[in-house]
Formats: C-alpha cells, sequence, structure tokens
C-alpha cells in the first residue's frame, strides 16, 4: 500500500462563459462558498473582458460574496485539460473537448446590460444548480 489508495482526489470544476465577467464568476464563487475545500473552482472566458460587471459585484455583495477582487480570465486548453468536470454557459464551441471530462451546459442568461432584479435572478438560478452540482459531487466521492 503507497498511501495513495487513501487519497480522495478533489475534484475540479471549470466555469466557461464568453466575458469571464457574470456567470461564470458568480458560479464559481457560489461553488467555492458551498463546496469549500471539497472542490477545486476555476473560471474562464471564450473571449474575456476587462472587469468582472459591476451589477455581479453587487448582487453577490448581496448574498455576502465578494467578487470584486475577480478578474476575467482567458479560458486556455491547460484549465480545460486540468478539469473534471467542464461547464459551459454560452460560450458555443469555443470550449474544446477533451475525453474523459464531464461537460455540462447550462444556459443561462447572459447578464450583461440587464437590470438588477434579472441578475438576482440569473444569480439565484445558478445558486440553484451549483447546490445541485455540489450535491453530485459529494456523492460520487
Amino acid at each position: 500500500m503507497t498511501g495513495e489508495e487513501n487519497t480522495v482526489a478533489v475534484p475540479e470544476v471549470l466555469f466557461v462563459c464568453v466575458h469571464n465577467a457574470g456567470r461564470s464568476q458568480m458560479a464559481a464563487a457560489l461553488l467555492a462558498h458551498h463546496a469549500g475545500d471539497r472542490v477545486r473552482v476555476r473560471s474562464a472566458g471564450s473571449a474575456p473582458k476587462d472587469s468582472v460587471n459591476p451589477v455581479v459585484v453587487e448582487v453577490m455583495a448581496e448574498i455576502g460574496l465578494d467578487v470584486s477582487r475577480e478578474f476575467p480570465k482567458p479560458l486556455t486548453t491547460e484549465a480545460v485539460q486540468a478539469s473534471d468536470v467542464v461547464i459551459t454557459m454560452g460560450c458555443g464551441d469555443a470550449c474544446p473537448v477533451f475525453p474523459g471530462r464531464r461537460y455540462l451546459d447550462w444556459e443561462l442568461t447572459d447578464p450583461a446590460g440587464k437590470t438588477i432584479e434579472v441578475v438576482r435572478a440569473i444569480r439565484d438560478e445558478i445558486d440553484r444548480r451549483v447546490q445541485g452540482l455540489v450535491a453530485e459531487l459529494s456523492s460520487e466521492g
């Protein structure tokens, strides 16, 4: 026995949207909040913006999550390869596909240019899906 048999791998989850300024940022913050150190979380965009949507920052602060220091990151092949679960949110075919990864596509409204009420609804829908994902990942471990 090498000791590796007792090591539980922590699943890596990558959230991808076009700009990495809204949906994927909310999802990453919510998953990190709900799963803690039981999951490694990343987010990226196929065409990242310069900064996180200020309305997204505001609606996340309303529930006690600070994404004000986050910044949009470009989608890389390495990030996809390192992930066990890749969740796309409207990036279409821009996300590279590798065997052995689990891919989910969450169809969600892009919060860009939307009112705070609409962005809150998007946040709440993402939160519901993230909590379901946490339950799934917990039962797989």
